[in-house]
């Protein structure tokens, strides 16, 4: 083998493996290799197996022995670090703010269940408002009746709590219902407002026209009149209006609708009220009289700040700071309410809690934590371009987070037999971590051993193996299914053990073991196939203590999360790699 590849290979596996822990990723690792070495691209089956050995060179080392090794193999790593030199990223200062006197909102619509992207804007309020010390306001904005349910007030407040967001204050925007109407009335006696008797059809041409209805042109009198009659009519019958600027070339400036009859039940406030405020109407208000400080929020709202603050100018009412950021996608998985629900109704996705799912419930099931949203957050920062967030962003944030307490076990996929005729009988004990004190864990050995079909596959007659964290054996004879072996003691040099393949196993006291495999949901905007797939196999006997929601990792798999543990076995949910 070329001597400078094989060298490369390994100073890239090295650094693959030290920065993202447990198995290093030999495309990634690949990517690297032609990038620095072009002239490969056309030898690719010598680059992957220069790779391969590399691994294998590897696959024992703890993360101290990773970083020993790749200091002594390519030292300039170690100077070249400024980022991890200055620390985590921080969110920058809050403009205007004092100590002890800051307030924010979390304002979720309880329509749904909340995604990563509320995730974030929830953090960023919480942020700052604990930062100096202020108070955060959880605030639903519930104010449209056809799309409130009663399930989505609690869920919402599930998953505050599982983000570990808390909060000083609770406050239904449909409580203020009356507060609404006195300024709605404000507003009419002020000749500020007008109620609309246009359908909406005709209401939306005049506005897209800039021309005023002939509504715009009632009295004061016949305002307050009608006022009254809305309490008694049909749904569409009217709406009021605001008087703003029909010639604005902000669109939601011209004469907007701040009221409208709505005939369907509130989930907390039942028949009691018909005439409901639109979202810019109740927020204007909300905002002012809770004395809410600062409103950070992604600019799908820039055009409503002039509409809300003219809103309360008019009815002598305090703006506060408004801080906007960009809206952000997640490559693959849908980050709207508006497309998840959809693909929940068609069956596309099994519910709120898919683990395709960038839904906090989804997230939660495939075992993504909440310091690595907040990680995720605090990383994308407060950015004013449209940044799409790769998964391996997520995933990265959130290995930081649960490797150090993710304890170690042995898993196969789709197991063959491997007999080793002269083996005893014995327990042995094995770290649960490779570096912190977990404790240990015992397993029973016999003559029998189970191990992938992918290592299955390349194991040949005559070939000397280890099966990790416990002996070398040597292969007497190869079946379709089966392979037989010896145990052997024969003495090899260090150079020549770093090459001897060490394979996964597990004993015959084993446990089923499903793994639920997510992938990207979406190819561009093309729904993909194949995002969800089942790896089956066994995992070894401890397995079965688990509880569901802990976090582990399969050793030379991934991180997984346990799903269900029933008398089938275990369901476990792959986090990433």
């Amino acid at each position: 083998m070329n001597e400078d590849l094989y060298k490369i290979a390994l100073k890239y596996t090295l650094i693959n493996a030290y920065q993202y822990g447990g198995t290093p990723n030999p495309k990634a690792i690949t990517g690297k290799i032609m990038a620095e070495m072009p002239n490969m691209r056309n030898q690719a089956k010598d680059v992957i197996s220069a790779v391969e050995e590399a691994i294998v060179q590897i696959s024992n080392m703890s993360n101290k022995e990773l970083e020993n090794k790749l200091e002594e193999v390519y030292p300039e790593y170690f100077y070249q670090k400024p980022k991890e030199k200055e620390g985590p990223k921080k969110l920058p200062p809050l403009q205007g703010a004092e100590i002890g006197k800051v307030v924010t909102r979390l304002p979720p619509e309880p329509n749904g269940y909340p995604h990563i992207g509320h995730g974030m804007s929830f953090y960023f309020n919480y942020y700052y408002a604990r930062k100096y010390d202020g108070k955060v306001i959880l605030r639903f904005d519930d104010t449209n009746p056809k799309k409130e349910k009663l399930e989505y007030y609690d869920a919402i407040k599930q998953d505050l709590k599982w983000l570990k967001i808390d909060w000083d204050e609770e406050k239904n925007m449909s409580d203020d219902m009356d507060l609404y109407y006195k300024y709605a009335s404000d507003l009419i006696d002020m000749g500020k407002a007008y109620i609309c008797s246009c359908d909406s059809e005709n209401v939306s041409k005049l506005r897209y026209e800039s021309k005023d209805c002939l509504c715009a042109s009632n009295s004061v009198k016949d305002n307050i009149s009608l006022w009254k009659d809305m309490e008694s009519a049909e749904e569409g019958r009217y709406s009021l209006r605001l008087k703003g600027d029909m010639s604005s070339k902000n669109t939601v400036m011209r004469d907007p609708t701040m009221l409208r009859i709505v005939d369907h039940p509130h989930p907390i406030q039942g028949d009691k009220y018909r005439i409901w405020p639109v979202y810019d109407f109740a927020c204007a208000i909300e905002d002012s009289v809770l004395g809410v400080t600062h409103v950070l929020r992604s600019n799908e709202f820039t055009l409503r700040i002039e509409l809300q603050n003219y809103i309360r100018d008019l009815l002598n009412l305090r703006n506060p700071k408004i801080i906007e950021y960009s809206r952000f996608s997640v490559k693959g998985a849908p980050t709207s309410k508006r497309l998840i629900r959809p693909l929940i109704e068609e069956k596309v996705v099994s519910g709120w809690d898919d683990p395709r799912l960038v839904t906090i419930r989804g997230l939660k099931r495939r075992g993504i934590t909440p310091e690595a949203i907040h990680m995720v957050a605090e990383e994308i920062g407060l950015s004013k371009s449209e940044p799409e967030i790769d998964w391996s962003l997520i995933e990265s944030l959130n290995r930081k987070i649960i490797d150090p307490s993710s304890n170690r076990y042995y898993f196969v996929s789709e197991p063959k037999i491997l007999d080793v005729i002269d083996a005893s009988y014995q327990t042995i004990n094995l770290k649960l971590h490779p570096e912190f004190d977990r404790g240990f864990r015992n397993i029973d050995i016999t003559g029998r051993f189970y191990i992938s079909y992918e290592d299955f596959k390349s194991i040949s007659k005559g070939q000397i193996l280890r099966l990790k964290d416990l002996y070398n054996i040597f292969v007497i004879h190869t079946e379709s299914n089966q392979i037989k072996a010896m145990h052997t003691d024969e003495q090899s040099s260090k150079d020549e053990l770093s090459k001897i393949k060490k394979i996964q196993w597990v004993s015959d006291k084993k446990i089923d073991v499903s793994i639920i495999v997510p992938g990207t949901l979406y190819e561009g905007d093309t729904i993909n196939p194949n995002s969800l797939s089942t790896i089956t196999g066994y995992g070894e006997l401890d397995i079965s203590k688990l509880n569901e929601g802990d976090i582990v990792q399969f050793e030379r798999f991934g991180f997984v999360r346990i799903d269900k543990i029933d008398s089938k076995g275990i369901t476990a949910i792959l986090t990433h790699k």
